[in-house]
Formats: structure tokens, sequence, C-alpha cells
């Protein structure tokens, strides 16, 4: 969930998420019938407010609508494209993602380094297959041109041919991209998501996005950080969520990775992915989430479809006793302010050379969803950062480290985005420290 640039195209709704309708009690304390804030009490999730909007006019922008069916593929193999709509004189050309220079402008453009020659592919519908070379994991996207001018753009991931090819995985949120993507696919008016319709409970994986193919929020809070890994030299295996779902065993993730990175909003989870992420922290691995209203949903796999069923929370598998801090809040984007840094010990790395501490502030934009610590915290949680009150009494956002007694370090960010903020020195400053100290198995026992 989000806030939308388009604020004057939605309709703020609050959903129930049990039978009955819930008087919303933060913290025991007040009452609130304000549905454009999300409201938590009582350990539990009362409502969550969506933003069930149409299409924008830029979304509806005409192109080539094309896809791969799956998420990832492997270099050496080959994918699938499948155009959906007709055009003529169709060019393809593959490009990754994040070593282009230069800015991406607007919402419904795809930059990167070309890969392959530029092909002619006829005419379409139809399927066209794209070989993956031996290209390094990363994120790639196909982009086609039509004779008339139209222009679309395939995301797709290439993972490594093996997992721990890197001892850093970067894990990218293609579940709640598809959740996003308002595309009608049936016909029916409305698109096919939760997000365009409340009587949507089933989302189509494999479609093309809207805004030309490229998925919602991608250039705000995706591609900066892909592009800052690009630019330090940092190197990672880049995996879709279905890689994670794949891995055989949590023991095989520790074998493999140090560090597992979340930068974006990492909201819809299968089970398979969480009990394997959760495995992998309780035999010591490291997680570092950058975003907020991470693993909040469980979601089902059923062929190329995901359908959502209850918040984690409600199953017994409360976010924050994995993340550190749980949803707490979301208005949209309306209240933005600055972190305060706490004296928390562990604050000495995490804003080692940034010349913030204890009481500094920094940045001015934080928001739109936030996270805080809840009761199925772990005891030993540290509060680096805090946002007090900022969508009313008791909504704090606050950013949390913790260490697990066999060594896991857990980092997690409460706020939206730090990998959507990386351009900034400082933030971009304390990613790297918190990189650092997760990612080297050499390194002495951080300050608890």
């Amino acid at each position: 969930m989000t806030g939308t640039e388009n604020t004057t195209t939605l309709r703020r709704l609050a959903v129930a998420l049990t039978a009955s309708t819930l008087v919303c009690v933060p913290f025991g304390t007040s009452t609130t019938s304000d549905p454009g804030i999300v409201r938590e009490g009582q350990g539990q999730v009362e409502a969550e407010e969506h933003e069930v909007r149409a299409p924008t006019e830029v979304e509806l922008t005409p192109s080539v609508e094309a896809a791969f069916p799956r998420e990832s593929f492997a270099p050496g193999t080959t994918a699938t494209l499948v155009i959906s709509n007709r055009a003529r004189g169709l060019t393809l050309q593959v490009f990754r993602v994040g070593p282009e220079g230069g800015p991406t402008i607007g919402n419904i453009t795809m930059n990167g380094v070309a890969v392959t020659p530029k092909v002619a592919v006829g005419s379409s519908p139809a399927r066209r297959a794209v070989r993956v070379g031996d290209w390094p994991s990363g994120l790639y996207f196909a982009r086609l041109h039509a004779a008339d001018g139209r222009v679309g753009f395939a995301p797709f991931v290439v993972r490594p041919r093996r997992l721990g090819e890197r001892r850093v995985a970067v894990v990218l949120p293609t579940l709640t991209w598809q959740a996003y993507n308002l595309r009608d696919d049936d016909g029916d008016g409305n698109g096919d998501t939760w997000y365009a319709s409340w009587d949507k409970r089933i989302v189509g994986l494999g479609r093309p996005y809207m805004n030309r193919g490229v998925p919602n929020y991608f250039r705000r809070y995706d591609l900066p950080f892909l592009k800052w890994l690009a630019r330090t030299g940092r190197e990672a295996d880049i995996l879709a969520q279905s890689d994670i779902e794949r891995a055989p065993s949590a023991a095989s993730l520790a074998a493999a990775y140090d560090l597992i990175v979340f930068p974006g909003h990492h909201e819809y989870v299968t089970t398979r992915e969480y009990d394997l992420i959760e495995g992998y922290r309780d035999l010591g691995g490291n997680l570092m989430f950058l975003s907020a209203n991470n693993f909040f949903w469980q979601v089902v796999r059923r062929g190329n479809t995901i359908t959502k069923t209850k918040p984690w929370r409600y199953l017994g598998r409360s976010e924050a006793a994995l993340l550190g801090v749980q949803y707490r809040g979301n208005d949209s984007g309306e209240s933005r302010a600055s972190w305060t840094v706490t004296g928390a010990p562990a604050t000495s790395w995490v804003f080692a050379g940034t010349k913030l501490g204890p009481g500094s502030k920094f940045g001015d934009d934080w928001g739109i969803e936030i996270d805080r610590t809840a009761d199925t915290s772990p005891d030993d949680v540290q509060v680096l950062a805090e946002i007090p009150d900022l969508f009313g009494p008791g909504f704090t956002a606050q950013m949390t480290y913790y260490e697990t007694d066999l060594g896991a370090r857990v980092f997690a960010a409460g706020a939206f985005s730090m990998a959507g903020q990386i351009d900034k020195p400082q933030v971009a400053r304390v990613v790297a420290n918190v990189w650092r100290k997760l990612s080297d198995t050499r390194l002495e026992r951080l300050p608890r």
C-alpha cells in the first residue's frame, strides 16, 4: 500500500478485515472514525485502507502490451515473451536496469544498458522467444517498439544459476508489483486486483503492467536502489519472490547468503516464503528491510495467480516477531516528517559518518506508511530513530535493529522508503553502514 501520485483520483475507503466492523482503539486509549488513517490496537489491525481507484490517463497510455509469464529466468535459458495486443513492425531489444547513467523521467519509461541488439520481430499478438545470455543477475526488461510509435516494456529478473553466487541476495517485491497492476484482463470494467475493486481477491501473475509495462511506483521505490547497487559496485544475487519460494530449505538459504535484503514494499508473502525467511533468520541469517508494511498479507499461489487471505498476525504470526516492527498506519502520504535519532547502542555504527547523534533529525519526507514495535517484537529490539506521532497520538514510526542468540542481525527501516531515498547522502551512508555490518561475517559481535 502506498500513497498515489494522483490523489484526486482516490476514493478513500476502509475495509473491515473481520466479519464485523470493529471500533479502533489505538493502544486502548482513544477512538477515531477517520477512514483516512489505518488504525491498529489491542494487537490487531481493525481496518486497512486501500486506495480503490480506476487507472489514470497516464497509466492508460497506449502501448505494446507484453509480459513474461514467469518472474525470473536463469542465464542460458529461453524466456517466452507474450505480446497481447495488435501491433505491426515490432522491434525488440533487452536492457539491464541499474548501470545506466542519467535520470528516468516519468513513470511510464524504463531505462537501462542494452544487452542485445535491436531485432525485428514482426507483428502481434504473438509469442516470441528471448534467449537469456550469460548476463549478471539483475532486473532486465524487453523494450518493444511498434511502427506506429507505441512502446512497451516487459520487466523480468535474471536470477543466478545457483543460489549463493554472491553472498548477498536482494529480493524484489514481484508479487506487490502485480497486486498494484490495475490492468482489466477480463473486460468487466474494473482492474483485476483488490486495489481496483473490493470484490477482487485474486490477482493474475505474468500480466502486462499498466504504465506502458512499468510496475507502479517502480521509479520511486525500486529504481533508486538498483542504481545505487550499480553505482557503488555492490554485487548481489537479484531474486524474484518465486526464487525464494523455490529454495530447497532455510538451511540452503543460510548456506548461500550472509544477508538477504528486501528493498521494496514487500507486503504480499506466501507461506513458503515466510517459512523460509523465518527459518533463515532462526539459523543466524541476517535480514535488511528498507521500506515499511512488509510481510503483512498472506497470499496463496494457485497456478499463475495469487489469492489474498488474511494478515499474517491474524494467523498467529505477527510480522514484528520477524522484522522487529509491524505495520502501524497509512495516511496516503499526507503527513511527512523527520526521523529523530535515539541513543540506542547500535546507533553508533548505523549512523557512523553521518554527523548524526542522539537527538539529531534527518530528512523531512518520511511517512506514507509506518511501522513500530509491538508486544511480539524481540525482547532486545533497539529503536534507532523515531518519527513521533506522525499520524496522531501513538502513531509513531520506529526504525529498529535486533540480534538473536544465534547471531542473526535484523534491520528494519520503519517508514517509506530508505531504498527510494537512497540518493540522499545521509540515507546512502546509513544503508551502506548496515549493509557492511550485516554482510561481513568476519566482524565481531555488534553493540547490543
